[in-house]
């Protein structure tokens, strides 16, 4: 007799450890970018996998983990009003300041 058992994808969902993003330095001075997620169930041990995952190899020299429920993001719709460039306030422009001799402009 063969049993089959059904799994929810809520059932998967309990069972899995918490989603954690990494982030990781590589040098000095540079700024951490995104390296990937890992599961754990608190920050030390979300620490431990990013370490063993993503700087096995000395690819990184500093790890951030930060829990992926925490992160708060813009949405494709807020594209217009959220990131609206200003324009129409051309004091936030510094078109009406001369440059003084000798100064580089970059």
């Amino acid at each position: 007799m063969v049993v089959e058992q059904v799994v929810s994808a809520a059932d998967v969902a309990d069972s899995q450890w918490g989603l954690w993003e990494v982030f990781a330095q590589q040098e000095p001075g540079a700024p951490h970018q995104h390296a990937g997620s890992v599961h754990a169930v608190d920050a030390e041990m979300a620490l431990q996998n990013a370490r063993d995952v993503y700087a096995r190899r000395k690819e990184a020299i500093s790890l951030w983990v930060v829990p992926t429920a925490t992160i708060s993001a813009s949405t494709p719709e807020d594209v217009g009003p959220f990131f609206d460039p200003a324009n129409d306030k051309p004091y936030r422009h510094p078109q009406f300041y001369k440059t003084p001799r000798g100064v580089k402009v970059f």
